[in-house]
Formats: structure tokens, C-alpha cells, sequence
């Protein structure tokens, strides 16, 4: 694999993101942990009910404080997100506690543009654009998963080896040069995702906090992406203060005539 999927997250990073707030909704609570091993799951037990708990959605509107840090230069913004599962991601960025919006997204599984109003600059391109960063295992729903705090669903399939350790479920396993760790808390959400690229030097570690009820569902209130690309090291944290499901939702993005098009 000569590009990892472990770039999707620099494609985040580019694309998406340039004091944390406490959600108002409250937090649900993970059990504690029994550690002892069941026997009595199967594995296709085990896949069927860690993905009962994947977030089922039509539409999310939320909204973010977030911190990026790349390579240690780390800036604050507000990060405005609407959702439509499997067909549209739309973000907005702004600085100055909300005030100027300086860029915003659009991406969708059949392409990917982007407003950049601090250099007055658009890029359009499809969405296998994402292949210069990545290679063609990452998709749409690849991205949208790292967002909502969703299992990558490539994974929770019988390829994968599924146990229990210290009394929560782990899905492990290798995929074209990739391998691939996924932890899950007590309420079956995933807490933490590893991706590891060895042969190329990358890795992408996400994080998630503080689930709350969303709907039938739940949702994280926090995650964190690290990632590492050889010497390229970039680190973003998400606090969501508002989240909103099955919501009406646009997705504007009109390109003022004065912007440079981007090859």
C-alpha cells in the first residue's frame, strides 16, 4: 500500500479544520469493566451487536471548538458540521470566536470543494482526488465514520479477529499493509481507533469521550486525531457543544467570482 488510509486524517486536516465547552446534554456513564473472558459470544455475535450500536442517522447539524496543531503551530477556530449520512459533509470554519468564517467545505462520495477565504481561493476536484493522500481503501463513509464516532464499518467483519480484553470488545486485524485496532468502552461504542502503517512510517490514532444520547443512539462529546506521517506530526481536538440529529439541514456553498480557481 504506497498511500495509507492513515492520511485520511491529513486530508481532515487540510480540508476540514485550518476552552472546551461542555455539551448541555448529559453524559452517559460506561459501566465499569468485568474482566473476566466470556465464552458464550460468537464472533458473529459479537459483530452483530457492535454494530447495533453504530449511530444511525439521517442529518446531524453540530458544532465544535477545536484545536489543530500541525507540527506544533496550533490555532483555535469554531467548526460549524452538517451531515447527510452516506451523501454530503458540509463544514464551516471560523476564527475570532465565530466572527470571520475563513474556510468552508463541501464534500460529497463524488467530490470534494473548498473556499478558502483568507487567500480567495476554490478547489474543485473528484473525490478520488483524496487518492494523492490516500489509497483507495478510504472512502466517504471513511471520513464520516471518524467524525460521528462510528466504528469504521470495513472492519467489523468476519476477516477480523474479535475478543474480549480486560471485559471490553477489541476487533484487530491487517488489510493490505494496514493494520487496524479498534477499542470499545462498555456501552459498545468505540473508544479508541488505531490505524498503523508501519511500512510507510504513519499512524492514526483516534480518540472518544464522554458519549451522550443522541436520538436511539449515542454520540461522543469529544475525540482527538493524532496522526503521524513520517516526520509530519498533526494533532486535532474536537469538543462538540451542540449536536443535533435528523435535523433539517442545507449545505450553501456559492463561490464569489473574485476567488482563484486552484489547479
Amino acid at each position: 500500500m504506497k498511500r495509507s488510509i492513515l492520511n485520511s486524517a491529513f486530508l481532515l486536516g487540510a480540508v476540514i479544520f485550518v476552552s472546551a465547552c461542555k455539551p448541555k446534554k448529559e453524559i452517559v456513564v460506561a459501566p465499569p469493566a468485568k474482566t473476566e473472558t466470556k465464552t458464550d459470544n460468537s464472533k458473529a455475535e459479537a459483530l452483530t451487536l457492535l454494530n447495533s450500536k453504530q449511530l444511525k442517522f439521517n442529518t446531524l447539524s453540530l458544532k465544535a471548538k477545536a484545536t489543530l496543531d500541525i507540527a506544533g503551530d496550533a490555532n483555535d477556530v469554531t467548526m460549524n458540521f452538517k451531515m447527510k449520512d452516506k451523501e454530503t459533509i458540509w463544514v464551516s470554519v471560523t476564527a475570532l470566536g465565530g466572527m470571520a468564517e475563513v474556510a468552508r467545505a463541501l464534500i460529497t462520495p463524488d467530490s470534494i470543494k473548498i473556499m478558502n477565504r483568507m487567500k480567495s481561493e476554490y478547489l474543485k476536484k473528484p473525490f478520488n482526488y483524496i487518492y494523492n493522500f490516500t489509497n483507495k481503501q478510504v472512502n466517504f463513509n471513511t471520513l464520516q465514520a471518524i467524525l460521528t464516532g462510528n466504528a469504521m464499518g470495513e472492519f467489523l467483519t468476519p476477516e477480523s479477529d474479535v475478543k474480549q480484553e480486560n471485559g471490553v470488545w477489541v476487533v484487530s486485524g491487517s488489510k493490505s499493509e494496514l493494520d487496524y485496532k479498534l477499542l470499545f468502552n462498555t456501552l459498545f461504542k468505540v473508544s479508541e481507533t488505531n490505524l498503523n502503517d508501519a511500512k510507510n512510517g504513519q499512524a492514526l490514532k483516534v480518540t472518544y469521550t464522554d458519549y451522550q444520547k443522541l436520538n436511539e443512539s449515542l454520540f461522543p462529546s469529544a475525540l482527538q486525531i493524532k496522526t503521524l506521517s513520517k516526520a509530519k506530526k498533526i494533532n486535532i481536538d474536537l469538543q462538540f457543544v451542540k449536536i443535533d440529529g435528523n435535523v433539517p439541514v442545507d449545505f450553501p456553498f456559492n463561490v464569489p467570482k473574485r476567488f482563484t480557481v486552484v489547479k
